[in-house]
C-alpha cells in the first residue's frame, strides 16, 4: 500500500479494500480456516460444552505500556473463556477503522493481535473491517467473538459458592488502569507503568485442577471491588476481604492517591479472582503461585452467611463497606 494512513477508499470493497485485509489483517492472522474472500467458514470442534463470548474494545490510546489494543482484544476474549473452565480454540475479529488512521500504527496493533493469540493457541477464523468518516471513532474499534470447549466435569458458577468459601486474586490489582491512564499524559505524572494485559489461561488451567474451585472471574472493568459485589448478589452471602492481602503495587497506590481513585476499582487484564472451598484453598494458592504469572498471588477473604455486604478490614483492625460503583468516575480503558 502506497498511502500512509487509512482512507474511506480502504473501506468501500473494492481493490483498496483487498489490499488492507491482505496485506495487515491476513499477512499477521492468516492460517487455513481463515479464508478472506468467505463470507463463513468451517470450524471443527471436539468433545465437550461448546463456549461462546463475544466483546468489544474501545481503549485509549491505541498503544500503552505492556500491550496494545489488539493485544487487548484477544486476550480479554480468551481469559472469558478461560474464567469460564473452557479451553479457547477459535476467535472472530471485526475493525472498525477511523479514517486517517496511520497504516504504521494499525500494522503494529494487528501484529500484536495476531502475536496473542498464536501465544494462546487460538485462531483467528472469521473477521470484518469497516471504515468510518473521520470524527466517527477513536482511531480503531475493535470487536470479537471466541469459542471454546469446557471438560462436562467442569461445571463452576455463582450458584455454587457457599459460606466460609475463600476468595483469591491471581496478582496484584489496578495495573491495567493505572498504566492507561499514565499513557494518556493527561495528568501531568511522570513515569512507565505496564498493564498486566495477559492469557490468564495457564491460572485458570492450574485452577481447574484444584477439588473444590467454585468460581473463577477476570475483574476487567470495575475491577476487584465490582467482582466482589457480584459474588455477593448472587449467592446471597456476604464478603470479608483484608485489605492488608490484596496486593496492589506501590506505583499503582500512588497513581490512584495522586488522582483520588480506588485500586480495588481499576481494571485488570491478566488476572482471575477466584472462589475455592477453605480445605481447598491452600493447595489453589500454591498453583497459582508455581506460575510466573502468579508468583503473587493472595487469598484476601473469605464469603460468609452473617452478613450480605462487602467489608474490607483495614490493616488497623477498622472495617468500612465496599461500595459498589454506580457511576464511571475513570475513562473507558478496554
Amino acid at each position: 500500500m502506497q498511502d500512509a494512513h487509512v482512507s474511506l477508499a480502504h473501506g468501500n470493497g473494492g481493490r483498496y479494500m483487498r489490499e488492507l485485509i491482505a496485506e495487515i489483517f491476513v499477512r499477521h492472522l492468516g492460517n487455513p480456516e481463515l479464508d478472506a474472500d468467505a463470507d463463513a467458514v468451517p470450524v471443527t470442534l471436539g468433545e465437550g460444552e461448546i463456549m461462546l463470548t463475544t466483546d468489544g474494545f474501545t481503549v485509549q490510546p491505541l498503544e500503552f505500556p505492556g500491550g496494545n489494543i489488539g493485544s487487548l482484544a484477544v486476550h480479554g476474549i480468551v481469559n472469558d473463556l478461560a474464567v469460564s473452565g473452557a479451553t479457547p480454540i477459535y476467535l472472530t475479529l471485526s475493525a472498525i477503522i477511523e479514517e486517517g488512521l496511520p497504516f504504521e500504527q494499525l500494522e503494529r496493533i494487528i501484529a500484536a493481535l495476531g502475536e496473542a493469540a498464536r501465544s494462546a493457541n487460538v485462531r483467528v477464523v472469521a473477521g470484518d473491517t469497516k471504515v468510518v468518516r473521520r470524527g466517527e471513532a477513536a482511531g480503531l474499534y475493535l470487536s470479537g467473538s471466541g469459542v471454546g470447549l469446557r471438560a462436562r466435569a467442569h461445571h463452576l458458577g455463582l450458584e455454587a459458592i457457599q459460606a466460609g468459601d475463600a476468595v483469591l486474586v491471581s496478582g496484584p490489582v489496578g495495573d491495567h488502569g493505572a498504566a492507561v491512564l499514565l499513557a494518556r499524559e493527561e495528568f501531568g505524572l511522570m513515569g512507565r507503568l505496564d498493564s498486566d494485559c495477559a492469557s490468564v489461561l495457564p491460572l485458570t488451567q492450574a485452577l481447574l485442577a484444584v477439588p473444590g474451585l467454585r468460581f473463577m472471574r477476570d475483574p476487567t472493568r470495575g475491577g476487584l471491588a465490582t467482582v466482589t459485589h457480584e459474588i455477593s448478589r448472587a449467592s446471597g452471602l456476604g464478603l470479608r476481604l483484608e485489605q492488608g492481602a490484596i496486593p496492589v503495587r506501590p506505583a499503582v497506590q500512588s497513581v490512584c492517591e495522586m488522582l483520588g481513585y480506588d485500586p480495588l476499582y481499576l481494571a485488570c487484564e491478566g488476572r482471575v479472582v477466584a472462589v475455592v472451598d477453605a480445605k481447598s484453598a491452600p493447595r489453589a494458592l500454591e498453583a497459582l503461585q508455581a506460575l510466573p504469572q502468579g508468583q503473587e498471588a493472595a487469598l484476601i477473604g473469605t464469603t460468609t452467611a452473617e452478613q450480605t455486604r462487602v467489608v474490607l478490614t483495614t490493616p488497623l483492625g477498622g472495617e468500612r463497606f465496599l461500595e459498589e460503583l454506580e457511576d464511571d468516575p475513570l475513562p473507558r480503558i478496554c
